[in-house]
């Protein structure tokens, strides 16, 4: 990945892809159409919602991992060797990604939607939602933070070695986090289908994109780079078909309530600017460069929202306020992370001077 990037204006269109570019509005769109087919298919959307196999979703399984996959097989774990070399940005982030961002997030799901926007959301769902928050923080980004970095002139051996050290913490941290966060906010933690999650969604798709990766890169790292590239549409489209089962389950209660995604965006938001501008600050006070810090806050502040839609549909189901809260996350994803980004951006003089 190239560091010297043109403008922030420039650099959007070609380092993100046309999917990508338009997240936000695909999402819209699909909020849109899986109401409307919710409305006037019920029994398609009951059928789909039975295909059950302890718990998980066989539909939205099989759509994760074509989410998740492509996105690991870019990840080299071998680029952890190179964590000594950028110690203060990877202390940093990963204090931020473990430390502050679940537990902020489990805070602020607390205030906003227990106490400030109680009134205005479904009394049984408050729960749910606030879940769905924490599995939200609970999951650092592991794909778009490669476009964010790159937009930013980031190092781009700093976040491959970050993202590969947060995918391995990921496997053994994920679980104990999200269990001890609801269990905290006073949620049962059904630990047996949560550990089960960890295993569907995080153990086995790392360890099938790592093999199709080794063999993908034995024939050469042209044909690496072209199935790499050719699988990221196919990401994107599972994604967005998972939203349309979401919504499609969920219309009844958005048609009646339209409200109540714009009060879930709220805590998302606040986390993201309180994470990143956090973790951009620590980077200044321990002078590390500045193309290592950008990168830092945004890693520090972005989610791997596809594990967390997969999780959230494990432990919850389709139809509840968890996976309604963590598809809010990925509707205000990439808006809120160009905004950061051009605030790391114009700063960088501000950042340099000591």
């Amino acid at each position: 990945m190239n560091t010297a990037q043109p403008a922030l204006s420039s650099t959007a269109t070609s380092a993100i892809g046309f999917f990508e570019r338009y997240l936000t509005v695909w999402v819209a769109l699909c909020i849109i159409a899986g109401i409307l087919l919710g409305q006037w298919l019920p029994a398609v959307f009951r059928a789909v919602g039975a295909m059950e196999v302890a718990q998980v979703n066989l539909p939205v399984g099989l759509l994760v991992w074509v989410m998740i996959i492509p996105m690991l097989i870019r990840i080299n774990f071998g680029a952890m060797g190179q964590v000594a070399g950028h110690w203060r940005g990877i202390g940093v982030t990963l204090f931020v990604n473990w430390l502050v961002k679940p537990f902020s997030m489990a805070l602020l799901g607390w205030i906003f939607v227990r106490h400030l926007f109680s009134a205005w959301l479904p009394a049984d769902q408050l729960d749910s939602y606030v879940a769905g928050l924490i599995l939200l923080a609970a999951a650092p980004c592991t794909a778009m933070v490669f476009v964010w970095s790159q937009l930013c002139k980031g190092d781009p051996y700093f976040t491959l070695t970050q993202v590969a050290l947060n995918d391995t913490i990921m496997v053994v941290a994920f679980a104990p986090v999200v269990g001890l966060l609801l269990g905290l906010s006073s949620i049962t933690v059904p630990w047996e289908t949560l550990m089960a999650s960890v295993g569907l969604y995080i153990v086995m798709p790392v360890l099938i994109a790592q093999v199709i990766r080794k063999a993908l890169l034995a024939r050469g790292e042209a044909t690496y780079k072209g199935v790499v590239s050719a699988l990221g549409p196919w990401s994107i489209t599972a994604l967005l078909a998972t939203l349309v089962l979401l919504f499609g389950f969920q219309g009844n209660a958005i048609v009646e309530q339209p409200l109540v995604i714009l009060l879930l965006a709220v805590p998302i938001l606040v986390q993201v600017l309180l994470n990143s501008g956090l973790a951009y600050f620590l980077n200044r006070r321990l002078g590390v460069a500045h193309c290592v810090a950008g990168p830092s806050a945004l890693i520090g502040a972005s989610n791997f929202f596809e594990l967390a839609v997969a999780t959230a549909i494990s432990l919850f189901g389709l139809q509840s306020g968890a996976a309604l809260a963590t598809v809010v996350g990925v509707l205000i994803e990439v808006p809120v992370m160009l905004f950061v980004v051009g605030v790391v951006n114009r700063s960088q003089r501000w950042y340099e001077l000591r």
